[in-house]
């Protein structure tokens, strides 16, 4: 069976260590960089299966990187979990925004890091699996689910392939309270670890690109989120 490979865009030489070592023991095929610009090249030349990018590079830095990743056909399909040593909610929304899957800030726990990104590669798995529905319509809301294509009156929007996923589930239960867990389970994997801080983020970053149509995913405390109507 072929390891999965990770690339390490980390400047870091006692990081890289760290993550090495790590993922090395968990089977995975590491690759590593040291700039911006070297894990740019290596993405683009050895398509890794994740990317795990530091935010805080010499040079070009893991934002203006995570972004050229997403714009190139060639690497857009690939996770990324950002590693920062920032952690304010700006910097997370910014990072979540523009394409990265997951965050985690330094100093970060191994077995956490592990986690997140078995998550990452669970998730890239079932996003390859067949859709449900081809095409969803909700009022304002268009998706094309074959072509991940999402439109709001008309209007092509950029979402990330972990916002699109979060969106398509809850278009495609409409009036339905869906728990964080639920949210998880089908766009992670059963069993995955992701956090609640994380899926409140990804939440939050789509209501910001739906901008006056973001009310249609609706808070419901205590339980989770739904889409279409008003907060009870």
């Amino acid at each position: 069976m072929k390891s999965h490979s990770i690339l390490i865009v980390e400047d870091d030489p006692d990081i890289r260590k760290i993550l090495q070592y790590n993922l090395s023991r968990e089977g995975f095929d590491t690759r590593f960089a040291a700039t911006g610009e070297e894990g740019l090249d290596l993405a683009r030349t050895l398509a890794p299966d994740a990317v795990i990018l530091d935010l805080m590079l010499p040079g070009m830095d893991g934002l203006e990187v995570c972004k050229l990743l997403k714009y190139d056909a060639r690497t857009r399909n690939i996770p990324v979990l950002m590693l920062t040593a920032k952690s304010s909610e700006t910097d997370e929304i910014v990072g979540l925004e523009i394409g990265a899957s997951d965050y985690l800030t330094k100093p970060f726990n191994v077995g956490v890091l592990l986690a997140r990104v078995k998550n990452l590669l669970k998730s890239r798995t079932a996003a390859a699996a067949p859709a449900s529905k081809a095409r969803l319509r909700e009022g304002e809301f268009e998706m094309d689910v074959e072509k991940m294509e999402f439109r709001v009156k008309d209007r092509p929007l950029f979402l990330t392939k972990i916002q699109f996923q979060i969106l398509r589930c809850l278009m495609e239960h409409p009036g339905v309270v869906l728990s964080r867990e639920r949210l998880v389970h089908a766009i992670w994997g059963q069993g995955a670890f992701v956090s609640d801080t994380a899926v409140n983020m990804h939440i939050k970053s789509i209501r910001r690109k739906l901008g006056k149509s973001g009310d249609r995913i609706v808070t419901v405390r205590g339980f989770g989120y739904r889409f279409g109507g008003s907060a009870g």
